[in-house]
């Protein structure tokens, strides 16, 4: 998002190279500085190429950008990034791999934050926990758009790595926000479809809970309960991957409700 005095930047992929491809991207439409970084959650997708940007400023003779992200987003990726960037070696290799480090926040919004842009206002909502434990969203007040990370997920299995019952309270909270012109999910195309773009997402994770809890009102085990609660969305990504897993966090997390 490029206002009259600098850019702010959502989210900066899963390594140096697709840090470097989103920089030139943003070269292409302005040569003004990036101010902010913008992390959604700190799932390495969203964080590896923050690198990138950490040094673009100082190559380029201005200030390094400022790294905004969820109160709890520090302790994240400290415990998490290790892993993170092992893993993208591993898989990857270490030419993708290289240039890629945790580059935590700078400053952290314990609720709500206005970002000023020049004649561009940004609004970032810290969420409980949902997808995960350090979600943010950001709401571009200009055009109307509004970036969810993964908390919306769409035509792509939804990951619970948080606490579902907190995702579904954020969907509902989001239903009732007014003006948005286009959302843009962490996963998916963008939909101007707005409400309707959490349809999908919000049935699943519905049908996922009240599964789950059939399951264990009927006693079964997690194997058993991984095993007979069948997923309604055949269609979407990574349905074989990820499916099983919700199962099992939704398990461990309802299991202890009252």
């Amino acid at each position: 998002m490029v206002g009259s005095r600098c850019v702010a930047v959502v989210d900066t992929g899963g390594s140096a190279p697709v840090g470097r491809r989103l920089l030139a991207a943003v070269r292409d439409v302005t040569p003004l500085p990036v101010c902010y970084v913008i992390n959604t959650h700190a799932h390495p997708d969203h964080v590896l190429g923050n690198s990138v940007f950490a040094e673009a400023g100082r190559t380029a003779g201005q200030p390094a950008p400022e790294f905004v992200g969820h109160h709890r987003l520090p302790s994240a990726l400290a415990v998490r990034g290790p892993f993170y960037l092992n893993a993208l070696k591993r898989d990857f290799g270490p030419d993708f791999a290289d240039g890629a480090r945790i580059v935590p926040p700078t400053r952290r919004v314990d609720d709500t934050l206005e970002l000023d842009l020049g004649g561009r206002r940004l609004s970032l909502r810290a969420w409980p926990t949902a997808h995960t434990d350090a979600d943010l969203s950001v709401l571009d007040e200009t055009s109307g758009t509004l970036f969810l990370g993964d908390l919306l997920f769409v035509d792509h299995t939804p990951v619970v790595d948080g606490r579902l019952k907190g995702w579904l309270a954020a969907l509902s909270q989001l239903r009732g926000w007014q003006g948005i012109t286009t959302v843009v999910p962490g996963h998916g195309a963008p939909s101007r479809a707005w409400p309707a773009a959490l349809d999908a997402e919000q049935a699943y994770l519905t049908r996922l809970q009240s599964d789950v809890r059939a399951a264990l009102k009927a006693g079964l085990t997690l194997p058993q309960a991984v095993a007979r609660i069948a997923p309604d969305r055949p269609d979407w990504r990574l349905l074989d991957v990820f499916h099983a897993r919700n199962v099992t966090a939704a398990y461990a997390e309802l299991e202890w409700e009252d």
